[in-house]
Formats: structure tokens, C-alpha cells, sequence
């Protein structure tokens, strides 16, 4: 797979996350100037998604993940804070239910896929099926190696069928996730965003690198490529995310469908 893109990840090439500077800010020299940029994209993201929906051809799912407090949540909140939310839909994935462990671990992922027309945006997704189950050591490297086989699978009979898929890794580094989490103890309306269960998984920091490192090696494809997004400038992940959005709907071609009857022979009474 060319790499189409500086963030983008080719497939089966060996990835090591601390070649990547979290700090990073491409060819943004300040805030500003990125802010200026992603107003520019919210306003082109809305008119995209509307031909979007007119067209019907295709979905747009977006799949984000990161280690705690990277910054999922603000990164749905800034980027399409101005589309229709009737176009869009955002699912989080938490521990899965009693029914949901009665199916395989794909069932619900599948099931919160969006429609044609439709975005749809994972705030966590089924990779947590090869991150925090492998870090807790609930999974052999074959068994690793199986699930990896399973979701390129899955996520192909997506592309087969009209989704287009990008997925985000939001890059910071152990320095700013400590820094973000230390913020949500220090602000009692913070509170709510973070559990010890936060802290405990921060201790497997190293275990959560090796394993995003590999699944992004081996899961990064042509029909749907992973991007290593440097994050610990959150106007810089905010730009850069919204950019490829941009540029991936409009290489779509998409088309208001023409008219079903002779327009000029209507008139409104």
C-alpha cells in the first residue's frame, strides 16, 4: 500500500511507536493557524456530508483509538461539532453486555455500522479485542494472529459494500497523558472522566505500546488504512484528522442525484 498520506500507515511494515513524535505539527506553526484551517473543514465536512446522504452510494465510518485521555472524545466534538446529527451517529464501546458476550465479539460491531448516506464514528472499537484482552494476557499470539485475520475480513466485506473506513491512533506520549489525567483529579467536574482503573492500565504503558504497534502493522490496509495521529497538540490532532476526512469524501465523486420528473413542467401553487 503507497503511503498517500505522512500520518498514514503502509501495510506490514513494522511500525515503532516511539519513531513517531507525539509533538509533531507538521506544517502548522501555531494554534491559530490550524484553528483558521479546521473552521474551513467543519464548513466543508457539513456540505460533504449532506452530498453524502443525497448520493447514498457510500458510508463514512470512522474508528478512533487511544490510549486514556487522548483525546477521543474532544476529537469528535471539535471536528463535527457542524454536521446534521441526523447524518451522523457516534458509538462508544464499553465492556460488552450479557447478550452481547452470547455472540461473537464482531456482532456488535457490525450491528453499529452505519448506513449508506450515513457517519458513523467508534470512540473505541473492536480493536479493544486486541489491546486490552492481549495486555491482560487472555489471548495467545495465535489467537492475536486470528482476530487480525477475522477484522481485515470483517472491515474488507465493509469496503466491499460501500463503507469507507479510517482509523485514528491518537499519539501522546506518557509525559501528556499524565499531565491530562492529573487535570481530571485536580477539577471536581473532571471527576466523572476518570477511574482508577485509568491509573491501574496506565502501569501498562509498554505492553499497550507493543500492542498497538502490531495491530497497526498488520491491520493498516488499502481499503482501510490506519493513520498514527500525533496528539499532544490537540488543535494540531483536531486539523490533521478533519484534513483527511475532507480530502477522503471528496475523492468520492459523489453526485446530487438527478431529478425523477421534468422539473420545469412543476409549478408550486
Amino acid at each position: 500500500m503507497s503511503k498517500a498520506h505522512p500520518h498514514q500507515v503502509p501495510h506490514g511494515e513494522k511500525i515503532k511507536l516511539s519513531d513517531y513524535d507525539p509533538d509533531d505539527t507538521g506544517k502548522f506553526k501555531s494554534k491559530s493557524q490550524a484553528n483558521a484551517e479546521l473552521k474551513k473543514h467543519q464548513q466543508q465536512l457539513f456540505d460533504l456530508q449532506q452530498l453524502l446522504y443525497a448520493d447514498g452510494s457510500h458510508a463514512l465510518l470512522v474508528i478512533l483509538q487511544g490510549l486514556d485521555a487522548a483525546g477521543k472524545d474532544g476529537t469528535i466534538r471539535h471536528i463535527f461539532t457542524g454536521v446534521n446529527p441526523q447524518g451522523c451517529q457516534v458509538t462508544s464501546f464499553k465492556e460488552p453486555s450479557a447478550e452481547e458476550l452470547r455472540h461473537d465479539y464482531l456482532w456488535r460491531v457490525h450491528h453499529a455500522a452505519p448506513l449508506r448516506g450515513m457517519i458513523g464514528i467508534f470512540n473505541r472499537s473492536h480493536y479493544e479485542e486486541v489491546l486490552v484482552v492481549r495486555v491482560h494476557q487472555n489471548l495467545s499470539r495465535d489467537q492475536v494472529a486470528q482476530r487480525f485475520d477475522a477484522i481485515n475480513d470483517f472491515e474488507k466485506l465493509l469496503a466491499e459494500n460501500g463503507t469507507i473506513i479510517r482509523k485514528f491512533f491518537l499519539h501522546i506520549s506518557r509525559d501528556e497523558q499524565k499531565k491530562r489525567l492529573q487535570e481530571r483529579l485536580d477539577h471536581p467536574k473532571k471527576y466523572w472522566k476518570v477511574s482508577p482503573s485509568d491509573l491501574k492500565e496506565r502501569t501498562f504503558w509498554d505492553q499497550y505500546q507493543q500492542a498497538y504497534e502490531d495491530l497497526l502493522r498488520h491491520t493498516s490496509n488499502k481499503h482501510a488504512p490506519w493513520y498514527i495521529i500525533p496528539a499532544n497538540k490537540k488543535w494540531y490532532r483536531n486539523v490533521v484528522i478533519s484534513e483527511v476526512l475532507v480530502k477522503t469524501l471528496e475523492d468520492l465523486g459523489m453526485h446530487y442525484p438527478k431529478s425523477k420528473f421534468d422539473v420545469s413542467k412543476m409549478k408550486v401553487e
